[in-house]
């Protein structure tokens, strides 16, 4: 069998059609700032913003199988939930019903799958990426969320270029959103580096995950940040950072993270989407639920 033709089964098997082979589907490309905000292809259109949780709030780093985050998240106050799907059993067959039946069972929505970060952009790494969105649509979200590696390392900015060209047409076919995130000493850091990407890639089913605690952390000014890609942020992770220029995530109200104000600023371009509390991992475990609720009841006007 031709490598085309195992590459076109492949796909197909995980529900992306031929067109999604070409390149065909890119426009020409866009200067972020210039770009107006174009919807993206087979994904509902949200009409105004709604807060979510993302599990490693809960779990941590650790391998919990989501248990305690299933636990604690319906006592506090969300309902729409972001998967951060790390380990092997969480994204088999059986680890995606698992979570899909254990969500039904409680009232929460999964909104959104992060899968482990890009790596060297070759075929393994685009694979992962592609199995994640698959697993998104089985729970009946339209969101993947990957940031990079270790600055400099896995062929860098090129790599993770490389990988969304080739994600972005399945993206569009399988109708999900790529969620591109910023972290502090990464691959995916600086606004130069999103300049790179949107000038490579403008599909409107690739964009910015906005970390505020991040953006901080690195230094970079968050008000410049959305004014140059508010038509492409998809995604806003909301974090405290300690203080500018050295990464570390403090309860919300301790650091000096300008949340409302970013919140404010996305929502007069016209942002629609999810705010996910990413307070992580738990930094006081004693007091997880308190600090969470307060999290949920510092963020819940913007959805009324």
């Amino acid at each position: 069998m031709s490598e085309s033709i195992s590459r076109r089964s492949m796909l197909a098997s995980l529900g992306v059609g031929a067109s999604a082979l070409s390149f065909g589907a890119f426009h020409s490309p866009v200067h972020a700032a210039e770009a107006e905000r174009s919807e993206a292809k087979g994904v509902p259109e949200m009409s105004s913003v709604e807060l979510a949780i993302a599990t490693i709030c809960v779990d941590g780093f650790g391998d919990e199988n989501f248990e305690p985050s299933f636990e604690l998240i319906p006592q506090l106050g969300f309902k729409n939930v972001e998967f951060n799907c790390w380990y092997p059993r969480n994204l088999t067959p059986a680890g995606i019903e698992s979570i899909k039946s254990r969500c039904e069972e409680r009232g929460l929505k999964p909104i959104s799958v992060q899968g482990s970060s890009f790596g060297d952009g070759g075929p393994v790494d685009v694979a992962h990426k592609l199995w994640c969105m698959h697993a998104a649509r089985e729970l009946g979200c339209h969101r993947v969320k990957f940031t990079g590696s270790r600055r400099g390392s896995q062929g860098g900015l090129p790599a993770i270029i490389g990988a969304l060209k080739e994600l972005a047409p399945a993206a569009e076919e399988m109708r999900v959103l790529i969620c591109v995130e910023n972290h502090a000493g990464n691959n995916l850091e600086t606004i130069e580096d999103y300049e790179q990407i949107f000038a490579a890639i403008d599909s409107p089913n690739v964009g910015l995950c906005l970390d505020t605690g991040h953006f901080d952390g690195s230094g970079i000014d968050i008000a410049e940040v959305v004014r140059r890609f508010h038509s492409r942020t998809n995604h806003v992770d909301l974090k405290d950072c300690q203080e500018k220029g050295k990464y570390k995530t403090v309860n919300f109200g301790d650091g000096i993270t300008d949340l409302h104000g970013t919140i404010e600023s996305l929502l007069e371009h016209g942002y629609t989407g999810y705010l996910v509390v990413e307070q992580a991992p738990p930094i006081r475990p004693a007091m997880l639920k308190e600090d969470l609720t307060a999290a949920y009841e510092m963020f819940r006007r913007y959805e009324e």
